[in-house]
């Protein structure tokens, strides 16, 4: 029989940890987090890292693993989660993999394209071309050197113009022939069972949203960066880490290029298209959805997830 695996994945703002936390006073589980941000040490206000009393409940993978100045590939994920999910399974535990990367799930259910790692010297190449030529100069590039992938592509979509570019000059093939003839699935072994977090009404998950940014404001979030800065000289906003919703908005307010309010007003609605982007991967991602059309009430979302699981899980 194929080991089990729960996945656990919803937009930002709705509760996932607190619930997967929940879940271990009925299961024997250990947690796996699916969070392109949480891999990060030093960073946990703006990150929304699980707290030291929630660490201490459950065991925690994948939190803390890698400085700012490193990279984290999809593929890395995938084989990291894969000997995971095996070690749980000796250990006589259920593994539940939380988040809301939703690249990262996609690799797990679909399998993924072997891609070359990111290179930081052509990034900071990428990035000067943008500042001095600007975004459609890239884009042009991009439509001649692999005009499929430049049609898939908005072309206001910076960080895939960029990574498409990347992969080019790192490998010299085109990212869609890559896509097309490395295609790997090193997950199909395992009996995953996807549960997602969904929300009819915006406007709830929105309050939450904005609610829970102010909130890292006043916990500390702007001191969180101003340490990282000091701590690692050589980061920019150009690192991966940096790019991360919220950080590269608290960087601008550091760099004197926005206002306080602006910051308020910037992180919110870049934690709102994220929260959008994550909503589109999951409508189209074939799992249960534990819809709360309410207001994400709590006892609810578990209750719901409780007694669907039930069924699903074989101990």
């Amino acid at each position: 029989m194929n080991k089990q695996a729960i996945l656990l994945m919803g937009p930002t703002a709705t509760g996932k940890t607190d619930l997967a936390i929940e879940l271990a006073q009925l299961y024997p589980i250990e947690i796996i987090s699916v969070d392109s941000a949480l891999i990060y040490r030093d960073m946990n206000i703006g990150t929304a890292k699980p707290t030291l009393q929630q660490l201490n409940k459950v065991a925690h993978h994948l939190i803390d693993i890698i400085s700012p100045l490193e990279s984290y590939s999809v593929a890395e994920f995938i084989q990291d989660s894969m000997c995971l999910i095996h070690d749980i399974h000796k250990r006589g535990h259920l593994p539940i993999l939380v988040g809301g990367t939703m690249m990262y799930f996609n690799g797990l259910l679909n399998g993924m394209s072997v891609l070359p790692k990111s290179d930081t010297k052509i990034r900071t190449l990428l990035e000067k071309e943008v500042k001095e030529h600007g975004l459609a100069h890239l884009y042009q590039q991009l439509a001649l050197i692999d005009p499929v992938t430049a049609h898939k592509i908005n072309p206001n979509d910076k960080q895939r113009i960029m990574r498409s570019l990347e992969v080019y000059r790192i490998s010299g093939e085109v990212i869609s022939v890559l896509q097309a003839n490395s295609h790997v699935h090193l997950a199909s072994e395992i009996d995953f069972i996807p549960v997602s977090i969904m929300c009819d009404d915006r406007d709830i998950l929105h309050k939450r949203i904005n609610q829970r940014f102010i909130k890292m404001l006043d916990d500390g979030f702007v001191d969180e960066v101003s340490k990282l800065r000091n701590k690692y000289p050589t980061l920019t906003y150009e690192y991966t880490a940096m790019r991360s919703v919220g950080y590269y908005q608290v960087w601008q307010y550091l760099e004197g290029l926005i206002s306080f309010d602006e910051l308020i007003l910037q992180g919110s609605a870049a934690t709102r298209q994220l929260a959008k982007r994550q909503i589109t991967w999951l409508r189209k991602m074939n799992s249960y959805n534990i819809n709360n059309q309410d207001n994400l009430e709590y006892n609810i979302l578990k209750d719901n997830i409780i007694a669907y699981l039930k069924a699903k899980i074989k101990l």
